[in-house]
């Protein structure tokens, strides 16, 4: 096959136990013959299944891809990249090599009905755990060894992961961002498939398809079960869901009801953490004598919408340099149920923080919640003066990360940021210093508070300044 890279990327073996004896009944609950060998077009290339061993004794089925770099660039352009990618990253890269989220689609693909619990030939054997062993022999995990035992142990398997050295004649080179991964568990094969469903793109942190709302619905429906129990259930949503904090967010706030109404016990975690700066900006502005509010930087509108039942606010108008998320805003806000006094009432516009714009003078107050990170520190000037020079509201209220606090949370190497879009992000000396300059150049003095929970000695995970322009003195 020209163009082509084949190599097996999965094999799952099954063992007799005393609940299940015959390791066949793999092929059944898998419902593919062990005597065929079956092929399968996705939308990047091929999926073929085959059993290269099958007894009662020992059950093997191994699953191949067939990768056409081509068709996977051209479908990722077709669906909406998701990712970041240099130019001939596009082609250069590991996806027909490595497991990832393009061996979940051949997953879901290839085993649909054994994902859904479903074997009507043998349905005692939906339930019924056998004893496996999952084999890839390239998984990718960005250099951290551990990772998949930190994802895998809870889900109760054993894990064994190997460091792939980057080149075996040359070990001085030391090892690559790659573990050759081996799983060993008794497992119904249902929850087996579903652990490898949604694990293997967390793994890779790429997915080679645009993420959009499904995505969330299909997390809530295969780990449901056993995602908010998990104590990397965080990283898991973000990594699955492409670090869309919408849509992390929407898991969230469902993932607890759903599990209630299936009676499972799983202890409410604390409001994610996006919550609590709502809530907090909103209390801050009830505080103050404001009736205006502009909110700098508004993304899909969720303090419009927190704002919009308090009568007290006469104009409350979003503003974001995304057109797209505008539209998003407008949907979230409800616009085409609006009546023309509502319209009067909530608005938004497209600008940016960094330039002048006179639509956006006149509040009396101005919001940029956890907007300034992601502007590039050069810019910070241009932000300043279109803020405090040119809007010159009566009160501004910022909130950004906390870089002090990044240490508390596992997932983020050392130097690294919570967002791939942050440009920097300021420790609390360094936002204290910034905003009490910016407020003594512009007439201004300021507050800090922080949201979230705080530790005793490196604060809390965001940080909020609240402005207030002085009174004048003649």
């Amino acid at each position: 096959m020209p163009g082509y890279i084949r190599l097996v990327l999965l094999t799952l073996t099954s063992t007799p136990t005393s609940q299940t004896p015959d390791a066949t009944a793999l092929s059944y609950l898998l419902h593919k013959h062990p005597d065929r060998v079956q092929s399968f077009d996705l939308a990047i290339g091929t999926a073929t299944i085959l059993y290269p061993e099958s007894s009662a004794e020992k059950t093997t089925v191994a699953v191949i891809v067939d990768v056409d770099p081509i068709e996977l660039v051209q479908s990722r352009y077709r669906r909406g990249k998701s990712g970041d990618n240099f130019s001939l990253g596009e082609y250069v890269n590991d996806r027909p090599y490595a497991a990832s989220s393009i061996l979940s689609v051949a997953l879901s693909k290839l085993f649909r009905t054994a994902l859904t619990g479903t074997c009507k030939s043998h349905p005692e054997l939906v339930g019924a755990e056998l004893a496996l062993t999952v084999s890839i022999p390239v998984v990718p995990c960005g250099g951290d060894a551990d990772l998949p035992r930190r994802l895998f142990e809870p889900l109760g398997w054993d894990v064994t992961a190997i460091p792939v050295q980057l080149d075996p004649h040359l070990p001085t080179w030391g090892n690559s961002d790659f573990v050759s991964l081996t799983l060993t568990g008794e497992h119904t094969v249902q929850s087996a498939l579903r652990h490898l469903y949604v694990l293997l793109p967390v793994l890779d942190d790429v997915k080679h398809y645009w993420v959009g709302p499904d995505e969330a619905d299909k997390l809530i429906r295969v780990a449901g079960e056993w995602l908010a129990s998990h104590p990397d259930s965080a990283l898991i949503m973000s990594r699955y869901l492409a670090r869309r904090r919408d849509l992390v967010e929407s898991v969230v706030d469902r993932l607890i009801p759903e599990q209630a109404e299936a009676q499972i016990e799983v202890p409410r975690p604390d409001p994610p953490l996006a919550r609590l700066r709502i809530d907090a900006v909103s209390a801050t502005l009830q505080r103050l004598p404001v009736r205006t509010i502009v909110d700098i930087g508004c993304g899909e509108g969720k303090l419009i919408e927190a704002l919009m039942p308090h009568a007290r606010f006469d104009k409350l108008v979003g503003v974001d340099v995304s057109a797209r998320e505008l539209t998003r805003a407008q949907r979230r806000l409800k616009f085409t149920e609006m009546s023309d006094v509502q319209r009067e009432r909530v608005a938004v516009m497209q600008s940016s923080a960094t330039y002048r714009d006179a639509r956006m003078k006149g509040f009396d107050a101005a919001v940029l919640m956890e907007v300034i990170e992601h502007v590039d520190a050069a810019r910070l000037p241009a932000l300043v003066r279109s803020v405090f020079v040119d809007a010159a509201p009566q009160y501004v209220l910022m909130t950004t990360p906390n870089a002090d606090y990044n240490v508390l949370y596992p997932a983020l190497a050392e130097g690294e940021f919570r967002h791939p879009d942050h440009r920097f992000e300021f420790s609390r000396t360094q936002f204290g210093d910034w905003a009490t300059e910016t407020a003594r150049a512009h007439g201004y003095s300021v507050e800090f508070e922080f949201v979230g929970a705080i530790d005793p000695a490196l604060g809390g995970p965001t940080q909020m300044a609240i402005f207030t322009k002085e009174a004048r003195t003649s």
